[in-house]
């Protein structure tokens, strides 16, 4: 992988469940982040929901799937906006059955929290029709034209 410093700020990565590469895609992607000057706590939004995206993939996506199968991590960054797509290679999920984590009948059930926390840190979820591939928007709080 090449150094942070001249990684595009834009690219396709294939990682698998391996130790390591999930932490190098994500360096690579918030090294871009940087660069276009995003803040700290926007640099955090991007890491927790990055990571929570890409475990979520292995764990439910891939979970009948060996580690050595990838997770596409296709992501873009600008000066107004980042946007990153996780897809998996599973059969997908419909993301509406996700439990409400904030309701009191699911306090004590962990599904959903990752989810939960997306959603409060992107501008934008979207999945495809088959529920295997998320696309998250993240707007540069200093830069919301464009």
């Amino acid at each position: 992988m090449p150094d942070a410093d001249h990684s595009p700020d834009s690219a396709r990565l294939l990682v698998t469940n391996q130790p390591g590469e999930v932490d190098r895609a994500q360096d690579q992607i918030v090294a871009a982040a940087e660069r276009h000057h995003y803040p700290k706590a926007s640099i955090f939004a991007l890491r927790l929901s990055l990571q929570e995206a890409v475990s979520n993939a292995f764990r439910h996506g891939h979970k009948a799937l060996p580690p050595t199968t990838p997770v596409t991590i296709d992501y873009d960054v600008g000066d107004s906006r980042i946007r990153v797509a996780v897809q998996d290679q599973g059969p997908g999920f419909d993301p509406s059955s996700v439990p409400d984590p904030t309701l009191e009948t699911n306090l004590e059930i962990p599904s959903g929290r990752g989810l939960f926390l997306m959603k409060a840190y992107m501008e934008s979820l979207t999945y495809n029709p088959s529920g295997n591939r998320l696309e998250m928007v993240y707007r540069h709080p200093g830069n919301e034209g464009g």
